[in-house]
């Protein structure tokens, strides 16, 4: 916890600048910065400003089923200060070195809980104006909200495998699913059920993220295996240098794009754009994503098992 003495900058309370994006930067973050500090004399903690998120940004979210622009703008402006609270917890978990995987998990069910909301209404409001046929909308619905979840869980991957190499340290944000799997283990439902099953959805959640790049899994087993403590500096500066350039689309793929569009389609009244730029916008960007992360990552993986050959 830092002392009154103690000078607080929004550079400490970023995760790296090599994830951030241009509005994160010169708004979210700065507001966030400001609800952390804030925060801090107030003894609230992490995540109570998570949960005070998710009650703002799911109450903003049912204002978007009305065909009323202002009563859009309304939650708009709602979904905003969500956002800015959303970016508070994690500033104000990295100011306090008060960093759980509880609330890493939490601050990830926030945006869940917003866009499944958004889906909803966003459905209802099209079957209410009659402009498709009730099915189709559904099936579209549907296939829009996989891909959704899809592309927010491979963003996340890569931006934290992407964090691993600015330290790398192990023990950072990327976690495997094979140690969220034994922390799932060890914990007692009798004595901390929230938690047991929150880890339960966690552990499924890191798997499909493994299971769609697997190079970089096995990339990362390779890594470990070789160097158990620590990465080599050398390794991990030329890695983070190489995989910069994914990181933009790793934004776009998240909140602020997505949200923009949304607003968009409320103020022309074309709601049923937003799940086609999910299904044919975001889709695409994200197979790209995917393609050039296990390239670049099975081309370090075979270094490493070379390397490994002439140490042996």
């Amino acid at each position: 916890m830092p002392t009154e003495k103690q000078k607080l900058n929004i550079e400490d309370s970023l995760k790296s600048k090599d994830t951030e994006e241009w509005l994160d930067i010169h708004f979210t973050r700065k507001v966030g910065f400001l609800w952390a500090k804030l925060a801090i004399p107030l003894h609230i903690t992490p995540n109570m400003i998570t949960i005070a998120s998710i009650f703002i940004g799911t109450f903003g979210s049912f204002l978007f089923y009305y065909d009323d622009l202002k009563i859009n703008i309304i939650g708009m402006l709602c979904l905003v200060l969500a956002n800015t609270f959303d970016s508070a917890d994690g500033q104000l978990a990295r100011l306090t070195n008060n960093k759980t995987k509880l609330g890493r998990i939490l601050d990830g069910l926030a945006g869940d809980i917003w866009f499944i909301v958004i889906y909803l209404v966003l459905v209802f409001r099209i079957i209410n104006t009659g402009e498709f046929p009730t099915p189709l909308v559904w099936i579209v619905a549907i296939v829009a909200g996989i891909s959704h979840v899809l592309a927010a869980a491979m963003a996340d991957y890569y931006r934290n495998v992407h964090l691993f190499f600015v330290d790398g340290k192990h023990g950072n944000e990327h976690d495997t699913y094979k140690a969220v799997k034994e922390e799932y283990k060890k914990i007692n439902f009798s004595k901390s059920p929230f938690k047991k099953v929150s880890m339960f959805f966690y552990a499924n959640y890191t798997k499909q993220q493994e299971m769609l790049s697997p190079k970089v899994k096995n990339f990362f087993a390779t890594l470990f295996t070789m160097y158990p403590n620590a990465t080599p500096k050398d390794l991990s500066e030329e890695i983070r240098a190489k995989n910069k350039r994914f990181m933009p689309l790793t934004n776009i793929l998240q909140f602020n794009t997505r949200v923009i569009f949304l607003f968009f389609t409320l103020f022309i009244n074309k709601v049923w754009l937003y799940f086609c730029f999910d299904i044919l916008i975001m889709n695409s960007i994200l197979i790209y994503l995917i393609i050039g992360e296990e390239k670049l990552f099975n081309s370090y993986n075979k270094e490493l098992h070379s390397l490994n050959k002439l140490k042996h």
